[in-house]
């Protein structure tokens, strides 16, 4: 079953590491253009809030891409651990391609800060920018932990309710961009802002920086299993789709997708 599964969906698993790794490039750069001392821009810009608030919009246009570009139409556009095994607990993915995706989301979010600390050298290095590292912030770890619960509840709360209807699932992109935008430009002060242990962990890596590390292992995990316990309690397991962000595309599909007999079922 496992060779089988990895001969015919590499891609896929390809196309998590690459839409992760793209991510934290353009966090890794973005940071180093608003916050690194010696940029024109970070001088420019001296209101750190205003400063947060056009990284939010960096990153969360950077999600909406990867969700609307051809890798993320094809692969579902997971791009974080959590949200592939909140899914593989709703019956939409099978173990192996979980574990395999996992696998890929880890290894992406890793390359990506390596190929970001090539092309920036020493920029991405500095303490201001410090390889986009997640740490609590200075409420401490238990503010830290409960935010990223509660900013994970709340983004996988909203995907399952908008990839799940019919007319709205063509926008779950546009949704979970603007949360992203939104969670960084105000809650990244708590928890930095993660909702993703591969993403922590890639900025771990080279930043060294391994404080509070099992809380971005947990939490962000719990909120989206909350809330898609919560979703099956109130809209039960068959008004779960599919496991992909945007469903209405020609790419293939290797989740357990129910999503075209639903349309199929819808205009008769």
């Amino acid at each position: 079953m496992m060779p089988e599964k990895l001969k015919d969906h590499w891609p896929e698993y390809l196309m998590e590491a690459w839409g992760l790794g793209l991510f934290m490039v353009s966090a890794c750069a973005f940071a180093v253009l608003l916050e690194h001392p010696a940029s024109p821009v970070h001088r420019a810009i001296p209101d750190r809030i205003i400063r947060m608030i056009l990284m939010g919009a960096a990153m969360g246009l950077t999600n909406v891409a990867n969700v609307y570009s051809p890798w993320g139409k094809r692969s579902g556009a997971h791009l974080n651990p959590a949200v592939t095994w909140t899914f593989f607990r709703l019956g939409k993915v099978e173990a192996w391609d979980a574990a395999f995706y996992s696998l890929a989301q880890f290894t992406g979010g890793i390359l990506g800060v390596l190929i970001a600390r090539i092309a920036l050298m020493n920029l991405v290095a500095h303490p201001a920018v410090n390889f986009v590292a997640t740490t609590p912030g200075p409420r401490g770890i238990a503010v830290a932990f409960a935010a990223e619960v509660f900013i994970s509840f709340a983004l996988m709360t909203v995907v399952l309710r908008v990839s799940n209807d019919l007319r709205l699932n063509r926008f779950t992109g546009l949704f979970a961009g603007a949360l992203v935008m939104t969670y960084i430009s105000l809650e990244a002060p708590l928890s930095g802002m993660s909702m993703n242990p591969a993403r922590t962990f890639g900025s771990a890596i080279f930043a060294e920086t391994w404080t509070a590390l099992w809380l971005y292992f947990t939490a962000p995990p719990l909120g989206m299993l909350l809330a898609a316990e919560t979703h099956l309690r109130l809209a039960g397991a068959r008004n779960v789709f599919c496991a992909k962000l945007h469903h209405d595309n020609p790419q293939r599909c290797i989740f357990r997708c129910g999503y075209g007999k639903r349309r199929r079922a819808a205009t008769g």
